[in-house]
């Protein structure tokens, strides 16, 4: 059985997708990274092809309390792992956990 390497878009933790868990996948469905919940929507699966889009991270503000989703979008055009709440506009600095069995 192979094992397809996906690579988070915003922590680059590697999530592996066996031949069975492909198989269960269809364009439009969604995957959630364990290690920092990013939600990434399956656009591609089809043979040899895989691809995901990003969605979006989930994220309570620690300056007002709001939650909000972290896109692509703000990602790039903010720098590094900062982003702008859309609600109070703090600056946040993004944590992610590591995922278990890492230092």
């Amino acid at each position: 059985m192979s094992i397809l390497e996906v690579t988070c878009p915003v922590c680059d933790e590697v999530l592996e997708l066996t031949d069975t868990d492909r198989a269960e996948l269809e364009v439009g469905d969604a995957i959630v990274c364990d290690n920092c919940n990013a939600e990434m929507e399956v656009t591609v699966n089809d043979g040899e092809e895989f691809e995901l889009e990003l969605l979006g991270i989930l994220t309570t503000c620690p300056n007002c309390g709001e939650e909000f989703d972290v896109t692509e979008e703000m990602l790039g055009d903010e720098d590094g792992d900062t982003v702008t709440c859309p609600h109070c506009h703090a600056h946040i600095e993004l944590e992610f956990e590591d995922a278990p069995g890492e230092p």
